[in-house]
């Protein structure tokens, strides 16, 4: 490996790490319907529960930053496991995700060294 690429290299693990750790991780819910919708939020394993009304155009964020169980409206067959990291919408009564999700795919590997 040259000698500048070792701490390049270095730095762009170090960069990624941060950027990483210190994106502010919970759920942000929207409201995208003409009319309210029930939420209620399982957190801790189902051993927390939080009832909220999401009004009609509303957002609310920071929902969960552990992940979470949502149910609309008091349905347990409507029920969204949250990882955490989402941002989704309520759309005609269901729940979609605005983000999409992550590849799984790993980091590159570090060049070989040349002999």
């Amino acid at each position: 490996m040259p000698p500048f690429a070792m701490p390049v290299f270095a730095a762009a693990v170090l960069a990624f790490g941060l950027a990483v750790t210190s994106a502010d991780a919970a759920v942000t819910i929207t409201n995208r319907d003409d009319k309210d919708h029930k939420l209620t939020i399982l957190e801790e394993e189902g051993t927390k529960k939080t009832d909220v009304v999401l009004k009609a155009n509303q957002v609310v964020d920071n929902v969960c930053a552990k992940g979470c169980v949502i149910r609309l409206n008091d349905s347990e067959e409507d029920e969204y496991e949250l990882e955490g990291n989402e941002a989704v919408s309520i759309e005609e009564g269901y729940l979609y995700y605005d983000t999409p999700e992550a590849p799984a795919t790993e980091p590159p590997a570090a060049p070989a060294p040349k002999n």
